[in-house]
């Protein structure tokens, strides 16, 4: 049978690997953001705002999609707000391909939070998830805009007869411009920046993080995961963990990443040293580097996300991952940590994104 997806936020890490998984594997891809994607030429875009459902509905007019892959989110200032306009986003979305009657099936990507908390609740309570995070783990207690999205999905299935999947990516490691929440790419611009100033490359988190376990999820894993399950009937209406399948310590891959940008690595140095104060006067810098190395994106905020890095990194637990739920159903894929991150770092060169 013809499939058709339809992904919403093409133009983020998840959705432009998504899409070119599905493009290799014969699918028709149509792409939904406010901006076109960049190097996807065979995706058919609309260009809608997931929060008008009226212009949502009409962008749709023509499109009927047998799978819709969901791999956006709109950062708010609270949680009840991230609730208020996440879950909006799903509802509308799903409302507005309701009356086709053609889609089959519902991936949604969310994340580790779901056993974590929202940003600010990460240890607010003083209890800490046990690790490795597990996909029978329950809802925690707690406002998380993870569960109303979720929420929206399985009322959409219900209604409309499709099937689901959740996704639960890591911190995802990929190229993206613009994108919210870019661990590898902005290491990649502050390593460069320690480059040109001669700066160390300082670890900037907790000591839980620089010699616990890790994982992180590189973008092509996360994407083979989806389109794995939208083939596998036995995967449907099911949730999974999706990371790269090994472990690590911050502690042992600080120093490779320093290696390969030929810069002094220095790791935890007792405190905490957030890369969102390290970084705040580097802008003019970074415009600098960017003109005369003739780079694509001289916007350092558009590259770099040292918030969402700083949370990553500031954990005070180890953060491991458990796929079990894929796995026993059959999906193998593999990917070494070192690799996702050195196959971006070239990719970013290639892409004039860093000199």
């Amino acid at each position: 049978m013809k499939r058709t997806a339809l992904i919403a936020g093409i133009t983020g890490i998840g959705g432009n690997h998504v899409a070119r998984e599905l493009l290799a594997s014969g699918w028709e891809v149509i792409g939904l953001s406010r901006r076109p994607p960049q190097g996807l030429a065979s995706v058919q875009h609309v260009v809608a705002d997931l929060l008008d459902p009226s212009a949502l509905a009409l962008a749709l007019e023509n499109v009927s999609p047998t799978h819709v892959f969901i791999t956006t989110w709109m950062r708010q200032d609270t949680e009840a707000e991230n609730i208020r306009v996440n879950s909006a986003l799903v509802r509308n979305l799903l409302n507005a391909l309701s009356s086709k009657k053609s889609v089959r099936h519902v991936a949604l990507v969310t994340g580790l939070k779901h056993y974590l908390g929202p940003f600010e609740a990460y240890a607010s309570s003083g209890t800490l998830p046990d690790t490795p995070l597990r996909e029978s783990q329950p809802r925690l207690p707690l406002e998380n805009f993870y569960y109303a999205q979720e929420d929206e999905v399985y009322l959409a299935a219900e209604r409309d007869r499709f099937t689901w999947t959740v996704h639960r990516p890591h911190t995802i490691i990929g190229l993206a411009v613009g994108n919210a929440m870019n661990l590898g790419t902005t290491l990649a611009v502050y390593a460069t920046i320690c480059k040109e100033t001669g700066r160390a490359f300082q670890f900037p988190g907790s000591e839980a993080q620089w010699k616990g376990l890790s994982d992180v999820t590189d973008a092509r894993m996360l994407a083979r995961q989806l389109v794995w399950a939208a083939d596998t009937d036995a995967a449907r209406n099911e949730a999974f963990n999706i990371v790269n399948g090994d472990f690590f310590r911050w502690n042992w891959l600080w120093p490779k990443l320093a290696d390969w940008f030929g810069v002094q690595s220095a790791g935890f140095s007792g405190t905490i040293k957030p890369l969102d104060a390290t970084m705040a006067n580097d802008h003019a810098l970074w415009r600098e580097i960017a003109q005369r190395n003739d780079l694509a994106e001289p916007d350092l905020d558009r590259l770099a996300s040292a918030w969402h890095t700083d949370l990553d990194l500031g954990r005070p637990l180890e953060v491991m991952t458990d796929m079990a739920n894929s796995r026993r159903l059959g999906f193998s894929a593999y990917q070494a940590t070192d690799s996702s991150f050195f196959d971006l770092f070239e990719r970013l060169r290639t892409e004039r994104l860093i000199p």
